[in-house]
């Protein structure tokens, strides 16, 4: 636990936080960056790879991070097979990553994973696909990557599966089909958790309506702060509490600042307007007043998009945002819960059978 003390927070509160629970954060591309710029290569992660990626060991030492879901991804326009070849790369990319540098990172399940791992000082290493394309319409498939190590899996991503509908996508389906419905209590089953971000609204209700478990969103804001279809509508925050379930709120310029998420639809040739850690925590503070301090978290998207905030381009920026939070008078307490506290809990109530 000592390792994560050397978080560059400067708040006490901020501080005092990090000692009592850890900084779980849904949601970090740096397998799928690999893939693009270092052919899946685990090697140079215990140096500064500042320029390269938004993440190394040191830096996430830096930003207090005590536990990663690392995200497995394929791109959902392509074939579904290839979806899964993709998925299974990264998947393996992450258990070497865990196997190179054994003294910073242990593999991650269960609740307890991830305390036992954070007292011995390291980063517990959780997996979370991001898109049900990648199980090719197929339980035997899904539940082959529960059995290596898929902790959550994101039910769509920018297209619509043939079982349920996404965010960024013409609907089909509204909302699941019965196969999509399948899916749900399958991953329930497994303890897989059902993660919404990325799906539409009408998906958002649905999953919650047939989910036995507490969901996630492991990377996406709040619709009523930035109006984007990626980010959370109130009248599905509003039933977190019900469902036991976490938000888990991005750090994407474009999700939590209308200025930005208006220019992204441009061609993009002028620069992005500013964005800063205070778009960011209106964001936490408006999810924390809706569905309550229990049921928010961190879901940065680091080394999942090009730009940040203001001060926060990589993984160090997690300690910005607790310092701007400790300023603004949060207490330790309610920081370890948006930290880590609340994802534990959904972790410890869904180990599967």
């Amino acid at each position: 636990m000592t390792e994560h003390l050397q978080a560059a927070c400067t708040q006490p509160a901020a501080i005092e936080a990090l000692q009592l629970a850890p900084l779980i954060d849904g949601h970090n591309d740096l397998a799928w960056g690999a893939r693009d710029a270092r052919a899946y290569s685990v090697e140079g992660l215990d140096g500064d790879l500042t320029g390269v990626f938004d993440t190394d060991i040191a830096r996430l030492r830096r930003g207090g991070v005590g536990g990663q879901f690392w995200s497995v991804y394929s791109p959902s326009d392509i074939p579904p097979a290839e979806a899964v070849t993709y998925t299974l790369e990264q998947i393996d990319f992450v258990h070497r990553l865990i196997e190179r540098y054994p003294d910073a990172f242990s593999y991650a399940w269960s609740g307890d994973d991830v305390r036992r791992a954070w007292r011995d000082g390291r980063v517990a290493s959780l997996i979370g696909a991001e898109g049900g394309h990648s199980i090719d319409g197929s339980l035997a498939v899904l539940r082959e990557l529960a059995r290596l190590g898929v902790r959550y899996m994101t039910l769509t991503h920018n297209d619509n599966t043939p079982w349920a509908d996404s965010a960024t996508d013409e609907p089909v389906h509204g909302g699941l089909t019965d196969f999509g419905r399948e899916v749900v209590a399958e991953m329930n089953r497994v303890g897989m958790l059902v993660d919404l971000s990325h799906v539409a609204a009408t998906t958002m209700h649905d999953a919650i309506d047939v989910s036995s478990a507490p969901v996630i969103f492991s990377h996406s804001s709040c619709r009523a702060v930035t109006d984007r279809p990626r980010n959370v509508p109130d009248d599905v925050l509003e039933r977190l509490p019900a469902n036991g379930g976490v938000i888990m709120v991005a750090y994407v310029p474009y999700f939590v600042n209308q200025d930005v998420a208006q220019w992204s639809d441009t061609d993009r040739s002028t620069p992005a307007p500013r964005s800063t850690v205070d778009d960011v925590v209106a964001h936490i503070e408006h999810a924390r007043d809706v569905a309550g301090i229990d049921h928010i978290g961190i879901g940065s998207d680091y080394d999942g998009v090009d730009i940040f905030p203001e001060g926060m381009g990589d993984v160090t920026g997690h300690a910005v945002v607790l310092d701007r939070l400790a300023e603004r008078g949060w207490s330790a307490g309610d920081l370890a819960k948006l930290m880590g506290d609340n994802v534990l809990r959904v972790l410890d109530a869904t180990a599967g059978d």
